[in-house]
């Protein structure tokens, strides 16, 4: 009977998106590509794929790559200030993606129709409530509500408040996937109960068995605590540096460093706003490369959400999603008794 009301609580989202639970991966630059992806949609999530800096071309051998280790569906993550996110959305269109996930502020004009199109599903963030309502009346289908807590770039209000503002107000209208901070099924069942179609979760993923990452990579996950993850520091108003939750070692310091460079860049006139924005968004990819690929997780950068302590151990996805969804049903059993 519980996992029947798990399976009830999940049913919207899991229609919307296909699968068959509503536990979306959060997409991580270089930890998000063909193995993992695959591992979740066949384990019955949802992977979707981390575009961040690639070209059309890198993203369409991407997707294919994809198609090859899973014939169930996936979604691509798009950078709305990537600046050839038309071409980007071209190429999910061409293969027929059904989810598309935009990040990174508003989408730009056109972009929604764009994607839509060809019948594909759009989710954007929506880290307000007034921003939620205007995205919904923009015409997208669903909404992801992250709070600080999750790793990589974060917004300033937290998980628990974020969903207690958005979902009392949006859940009749659109499916809407609560994510930062989860990492025990727990927390997944309360989120269902408020409201929520499902959850989506990144830290909790990114040192499974079938993730790419760097084996230093994943030991600094499994030593790391809760408090180790934290936000960088934005040090020049001027830059619009969205914070990035990470694990503290010298790739943070390194940061700081690189802002005051750009700083002074925008100071002479070497560039424009706009370069400045772009230069600390390849700042950050290097950075994260260099951490997830190259195994330097002193100069590269760990992001990591606060769920980070409860990664102990690498495990297969199909381990994990099921540990998830006992602990979800477990804990609906318990309030049902």
């Amino acid at each position: 009977m519980t996992n029947a009301k798990l399976a009830s609580l999940m049913a919207r989202g899991t229609e919307f998106l296909g699968c068959e639970t509503a536990i979306l991966c959060g997409a991580m630059s270089w930890v998000s590509e063909r193995h993992l992806v695959s591992a979740i949609s066949n384990a019955g999530g949802f992977g979707v794929i981390a575009c961040g800096a690639m070209t059309p071309d890198l993203l369409d051998k991407e997707i294919a790559a994809t198609k090859a280790l899973t014939e169930k569906p996936f979604g691509v993550n798009l950078i709305t200030m990537h600046p050839q996110l038309f071409e980007l959305i071209e190429v999910c269109s061409k293969h027929d993606v059904g989810h598309v996930v935009l990040a990174g502020g508003l989408p730009p004009k056109g972009s929604i129709e764009a994607i839509k199109a060809k019948g594909a599903k759009l989710l954007c963030f929506a880290p307000a409530l007034a921003l939620a309502k205007k995205l919904v009346r923009s015409g997208v289908d669903a909404l992801v509500v992250e709070g600080m807590e999750a790793g990589g770039h974060i917004g300033p209000v937290a998980t628990s408040v974020l969903a207690q503002e958005i979902l009392p107000e949006m859940a009749s209208l659109v499916p809407v996937f609560v994510a930062g901070g989860i990492g025990r099924g727990e927390a997944i069942a309360a989120y269902l109960e408020m409201g929520a179609s499902g959850v989506q979760l990144g830290t909790r993923f990114a040192c499974a068995t079938e993730s790419i990452a760097h084996p230093a990579f994943k030991k600094a996950f499994f030593r790391a605590s809760a408090r180790d993850a934290i936000a960088s520091v934005q040090i020049d108003p001027r830059l619009p540096v969205i914070p990035v939750r990470a694990l503290k070692n010298a790739g943070t310091e390194a940061f700081t460093a690189k802002q005051r460079e750009v700083a002074n860049l925008l100071d002479s006139g070497a560039v424009d706003m706009g370069e400045a924005q772009l230069q600390i968004e390849h700042y950050w990819a290097g950075a994260l490369r260099r951490a997830v690929i190259d195994g330097d997780v002193e100069g590269g950068s760990l992001m990591a959400g606060q769920s980070v302590g409860m990664v102990t151990k690498e495990e297969p996805v199909a381990a994990i999603i099921a540990q998830l969804m006992d602990e979800a049903a477990s804990a609906l059993e318990r309030r049902a008794a």
